[in-house]
């Protein structure tokens, strides 16, 4: 399974009580296929807004674009165990009719 991580820019931060990096090191510690997609850390977070319904990161998308966003020691907890396709998703937005 491949998944986007969204997450902030900061990539180097790399200590246990930054969301991103907490999230992305149960990814790898899973196995879990993924690519990095770093947004904006200041000002609008318009799409993450949209897909999330919140401004916080980080937040998963799937191959179908459902995406999944919980406080990030959930997210790494089901991470951890195993249980990311199980995790509760929201659909993607659909395209309003012009």
């Amino acid at each position: 399974m491949a998944v986007k991580l969204h997450r902030c820019r900061n990539v180097w931060v790399k200590i246990g009580g930054h969301p991103c990096w907490k999230v992305q090191k149960a990814l790898d510690e899973q196995g879990v296929n993924y690519e990095v997609v770093k947004e904006k850390y200041f000002g609008p977070r318009d799409e993450t807004v949209r897909r999330t319904g919140q401004r916080g990161f980080p937040w998963v998308e799937f191959e179908d674009g459902s995406v999944y966003r919980e406080e990030s020691k959930d997210m790494a907890q089901r991470i951890g165990e195993g249980k990311l396709t199980e995790a509760p998703r929201s659909q993607p937005p659909t395209a309003s009719a012009a």
